[in-house]
């Protein structure tokens, strides 16, 4: 297929074009302003950046920063800003060409490289958005559960050999929250593939959503400030205290920090970002306004949020200063640990749903990639009818919200995803650095080689994090299997959000 046809997407179109020659012009004004009016101006048309936002703020980022601050305290709230600094970094690299030439990166890179692999790179963000759909639904109803749990219903039983299952009432609240997620996903998705303004609505949505899961969670935080060690907190930034455990001989310390450090990023946002760009008709123009937007509206919400949960963990008494690896914890666990938080239930139900806006943000975004990814794939133009279809190909994820997934389905997503990411981003330093794609765009001089030193630091990140999970999720999973010589019968729908071996009163509650 020729350049020409590969060049921006149909949607584009319907952008009134004086409107967008308006908006070059204001973004050459802004250039010359000083930092204050500038930021202000560029932080008014970010778009992009906060569908990856709202993708990577979910149930994996959620569980991630509970274990860490469970584990360790503040003493790794430095990993995710370095994690997500890094990621910020390759996709700048991959804004950078596409904004150059303005095509689509799925037939320009099979153009440039091998269509095998972009058709593995297409296959992994699809696997990555429906696999993990799963979880977002579990999270969400697991926490709708507990808000209703809270109001004295039953919504799970524990079994003699300490199996929890949902109840009735449990398995009817989980599919109402569901479905209500589904609808609210749907509109604003489908909106989101029909037209410039729909891109607005659904931008300004994802707004809401990740400013309500900020607010959550810093509501929790100001409550407990007078528990939370504010010194400890500044030296976790700057990691003071290095990785904790590091000398340790199992090595799960290091595992988990290493772990962090090269899963910020998923192979699905590798995929929406270029296309997101696109979308909103951006091109070199807008290479500046790109950048603002990948620090305001990736790097900084995520950093707020994950920090603020792990800032969290010790001011409610769920780490106890012994530092140690938290293996099977899950954030619902840890809401329950906010009971006398803002009085006897208001802490709990907040950051419930702080968790339930992460996974309505997530849900949404997984619904927005496949529409585009299925078209690229079959090699379709895009069309309203047939983004909506594809869009709507995570939603099987639903039934997450009581029961999880087969063993082969995560195994096998993660053998493919983990293993697509460290290609995808090696492709990206590639592409940057190609004269004969983008020119001059690969730029020059010291900025040049800081800049591309920043991308092999973030691709073996990215190597390291994806050897970590293909370890954990795919080998040791399998050999799990292996070892295990009978599986116990499910008479009742399982709780996903249940820890593995529940045990009374697990985690420590803050003190009445």
């Amino acid at each position: 297929m020729s350049e020409q046809k590969s060049a921006g997407l149909p949607m584009t179109a319907k952008w009134d074009p004086e409107k967008l020659a308006q908006e070059k012009a204001e973004l050459q004004e802004l250039a010359a302003r000083p930092f204050v009016g500038r930021a202000g101006g560029y932080i008014k048309r970010t778009g992009p950046g906060l569908l990856q936002s709202a993708m990577t703020l979910g149930a994996g980022s959620a569980t991630a920063s509970v274990v860490a601050g469970a584990s360790f305290g503040y003493k790794l709230l430095w990993v995710q800003p370095v994690a997500m600094f890094l990621g910020v970094m390759m996709l700048a690299a991959l804004g950078n060409v596409v904004l150059t030439r303005g095509e689509r990166p799925y037939r320009a890179f099979a153009r440039e490289f091998s269509y095998v692999i972009v058709l593995l790179w297409a296959l992994g963000t699809i696997m990555a958005s429906i696999i993990w759909h799963f979880p977002q639904y579990g999270l969400a109803a697991g926490a709708a559960r507990d808000l209703v749990a809270m109001a004295g219903a039953s919504v799970s039983t524990v079994s003699a050999d300490g199996g929890t299952s949902l109840t009735t009432t449990g398995i009817v609240v989980s599919f109402i929250a569901g479905i209500i997620i589904l609808a609210i996903n749907a509109f604003t998705v489908f909106s989101y593939g029909s037209n410039a303004r729909g891109i607005k609505l659904y931008e300004w949505f994802l707004r809401l959503i990740i400013g309500s899961v900020i607010l959550m969670f810093l509501i929790v935080v100001i409550a407990s400030a007078s528990k939370i060690q504010w010194a400890e907190v500044g030296k976790g930034f700057i990691g003071w205290y290095g990785i904790p455990g590091i000398g340790d001989s199992d090595g799960k310390s290091m595992t988990l920090v290493l772990g962090m450090l090269g899963a910020a990023v998923g192979i699905n946002m590798t995929f929406l970002y270029p296309y997101s760009l696109l979308a909103k008709g951006w091109g070199e123009d807008h290479k500046t306004l790109s950048r603002w937007d990948l620090g305001m509206s990736m790097f900084l919400p995520f950093v707020m949020v994950t920090s603020l949960v792990i800032i969290a963990m010790p001011a409610t008494g769920v780490y106890d200063g012994v530092d140690g690896v938290r293996e099977g914890l899950k954030p619902l666990q840890a809401a329950e640990s906010f009971k006398g938080v803002l009085g006897e239930k208001a802490g709990r139900i907040i950051f419930d749903l702080g968790l339930i806006g992460m996974t309505c943000g997530a849900i949404s975004t997984h619904m927005v990639v496949c529409g585009f990814t299925f078209c690229e794939m079959f090699g379709l133009e895009y069309t309203r009818a047939r983004f909506r279809m594809f869009a709507m190909v995570p939603a099987i994820g639903l039934f997450g919200v009581v029961a999880t997934l087969p063993f082969w389905f995560p195994v096998a997503a993660s053998a493919v995803c983990f293993a697509m990411l460290p290609i995808a981003y090696l492709l990206f330093l590639i592409m940057n650095n190609k004269r004969s794609y983008i020119g001059n765009a690969v730029g020059s001089g010291a900025k040049r080689v800081v800049f591309n030193v920043l991308l092999i630091i973030a691709l073996a990140m990215a190597t390291t994090g994806s050897l970590i999970k293909i370890k954990g999720g795919v080998i040791d999973r399998i050999a799990k299997v292996f070892k295990s010589e009978d599986t116990p019968a499910i008479t009742a729908p399982v709780d996903p959000q249940a820890p593995e071996a529940p045990k009374p009163d697990e985690l420590p509650t803050k003190p009445e």
